[in-house]
């Protein structure tokens, strides 16, 4: 159940002066407006107290406005009327602020800490629930103020005060320069609405356990629960969100022994540094562990709770068909350090990479990634993004890399440029994952090593995919010239393999075709990508005409064998309109295909493996070949 403050739905009345006030008066006012204040302190409070801290603080001084005992006079003085013109709830804001901003005025020595002797919960950490990015970021940007700015901030947006009611409310709660916090307070824009979020509101509530094992032998849960359900009377929703110890990572729940053995940073497994000269294997179980951050346990324990049980707050991205489950023993640390603004670590546990990142500036949250890597050799394990930003990317490359570059696969004449290489890590390059608008040019890696040179490419996944050019079958790495040259006008439409999975993409030109207008010869190129997981593949029919800059893409088909190393063949056709402009299909198949025909919208047929037939604009046709073994094949959609 969530508590409801129905003063939101008055206009505060202004401020002005007020007689005595009953005690009687100030406990009603507590109790009808209860929520609202326990939300002002909330807000006021400082943020380094942690959001739990803050909670029960925030309830405790809301609980403790009220003058103790029944000894004290029975009339208490009101500054001013507040809401609907109730002196008791002046009194009582005025109270709350005054503790509050005593909580968060920073003294000499020791900081000042004012454990909330009521309520106390045993065994729960509570936490408002967890709102959107507007939320968070607000949160951030009032964090960076004081608390008396802060506390100007919230008088102004939640409770409707004007600055003349504020500057004297301030400086009645002893703040020294309200004009300073009021004047601090108008460099966070006013956003009233989110502070009625359930981002701030200490009264409706999400709980979690504190370290579970080491409660063995405390009150049961639901013991613990019920205490909870004391502070407010409205918690909801076990579990929740929260930051424990493990910063990002939710709590845990279970005793296991490998599960723990999987988190103890001390365990985590790591290959010699000379391991990849002399193994035989050439993938990931090789790569020795990089980075100046690979002695911080503090950093990897970090890493394996949150990739065991990832907070609320933590984003999580996994390429199609990749688990996101936690390891099922001690993963191997692959990287840990500094990565433009954010610590980076990258795990591997024979099947996927998870990369944990962590904001530099000692921020809350993190980002978790995943990749499935199962039976990555060679190429495929030759690279891993270590991160993106500015419109540029960061590799960590395989330990037998000896050179980087980069180059322009749409310029295939021009020279790579060569990339610096520190332990491993490359220079940033631009990566065309996060490019937006025309794709005028796409930069590849270019790796070399004792076995010869290859490209991959960003496509917004964790390993980039490698790009090979020829047959299928008898592909062989695009750093060739003519690799170069075959993937250069077709280079921009990897961009529809962003975040597929893919492992590895090929450029096959199968077939050339003359013009009918005898003003020369297309260019047919079949580019099929694979994915990690198996299904998924895509194959893409692509023309070009003489002169032309690119390629289009005139037919797709997904989950299909064409073009690829289990079937070398393919048949595709396209409407192409002459300079006198005339219609005609075309259509080619690849070497072996002994006749093509043409039905529906267009009928044709033709011998060998080449179609031109005069058609109309927008006519639609359905192709047929025939391979020389007499086998049939249909063309790609």
């Amino acid at each position: 159940m969530q508590s409801q403050d129905v003063s939101q739905r008055h206009a505060p009345s202004p401020a002005g002066s007020a007689g005595p006030v009953d005690v009687e008066q100030a406990e009603a006012a507590l109790v009808e407006h209860y929520p609202r204040l326990v939300r002002l302190a909330y807000l006021v409070l400082p943020p380094g107290l942690g959001r739990s801290r803050r909670v029960l603080t925030a309830h405790a001084l809301v609980q403790r406005a009220l003058p103790r005992g029944r000894k004290q006079p029975s009339v208490i003085p009101a500054q001013a009327a507040g809401r609907e013109g109730d002196p008791g709830y002046a009194y009582l804001r005025e109270r709350v602020l005054r503790t509050a901003l005593e909580t968060a005025r920073p003294r000499k020595g020791l900081p000042r800490l004012i454990p909330p002797l009521l309520p106390q919960v045993w065994g729960l950490r509570l936490f408002p629930r967890s709102g959107g990015a507007d939320e968070l970021a607000l949160d951030q940007r009032l964090s960076a103020l004081s608390g008396p700015a802060r506390a100007a901030y919230v008088l102004r947006g939640l409770e409707k005060l004007p600055d003349p009611d504020i500057r004297d409310l301030l400086d009645a709660t002893g703040v020294t320069d309200p004009g300073g916090a009021l004047a601090s307070a108008n460099s966070v824009p006013m956003q009233p609405g989110l502070l009625s979020s359930p981002e701030f509101d200490p009264c409706s509530l999400q709980a979690r356990p504190t370290d579970l094992m080491r409660r063995r032998q405390h009150t049961k849960a639901a013991l613990a629960a019920a205490a909870a359900l004391a502070v407010c009377g409205a918690l909801v929703a076990l579990p929740g969100d929260g930051w424990g110890p493990d910063g990002a990572a939710a709590p845990s729940y279970a005793e296991n022994p490998a599960a723990e053995a999987a988190l103890d940073p001390g365990k985590v497994t790591r290959a010699a540094l000379t391991a990849w000269r002399t193994s035989a294997r050439t993938d990931f179980s090789v790569w020795p562990a990089r980075g100046p951050l690979t002695g911080d346990k503090a950093l990897l324990r970090r890493a394996l709770a949150v990739w065991a049980r990832p907070g609320d707050r933590v984003r999580v991205s996994a390429t199609p068909g990749t688990q996101t489950g936690g390891p099922a023993g001690p993963p191997q640390l692959l990287y840990a350090g500094e990565v433009d603004a954010a610590r980076v670590v990258i795990l591997y546990d024979g099947l996927r990479i998870a990369r944990y990142a962590e904001p530099g500036n000692g921020t809350q949250g993190a980002a978790l990634d995943f990749a499935r890597v199962d039976g990555a050799t060679g190429a495929g394990a030759s690279a891993l993004v270590l991160g993106r930003s500015d419109g540029n990317v960061r590799y960590l490359t395989a330990p037998w890399v000896t050179k980087a570059a980069q180059r322009d696969l749409t310029k295939p004449d021009a020279a790579a440029t060569p990339l610096v290489l520190a332990d491993g890590v490359t220079a940033p390059l631009a990566s065309p994952a996060v490019r937006t608008g025309g794709c005028t040019s796409w930069t590849v890696l270019q790796l070399t090593d004792a076995s010869g040179t290859r490209l991959t490419t960003d496509l917004g996944e964790l390993v980039p995919a490698h790009l090979t050019a020829g047959r299928p079958g008898a592909a062989g790495e695009a750093s060739g010239a003519w690799g170069l040259r075959t993937w250069a006008p077709f280079a921009c439409s990897l961009a529809a393999e962003r975040s597929s999975g893919i492992r590895s993409v090929n450029a096959w030109a199968y077939a050339e075709q003359p013009l009918p207008d005898g003003s020369g010869s297309g260019a047919w190129v079949c580019t099929r990508a694979e994915t990690w997981r198996g299904d998924g593949t895509a194959a893409l029919a692509q023309f070009r005409t003489p002169g032309g800059a690119a390629g289009a893409v005139v037919a797709k088909a997904t989950d299909v064998p064409a073009c690829g190393p289990r079937d070398p063949h393919v048949l595709a056709g396209v409407l192409w309109k002459s300079a006198a402009g005339s219609w005609y299909l075309l259509a080619a198949g690849s070497e072996g295909t002994s006749s093509v025909s043409a039905t529906g919208g267009v009928t044709a047929s033709g011998q060998g493996r080449l179609l031109a037939a005069k058609a109309k604009q927008g006519a639609r046709a359905d192709l047929k070949g025939t391979l020389a073994d007499g086998r049939e094949i249909s063309g790609l959609h």
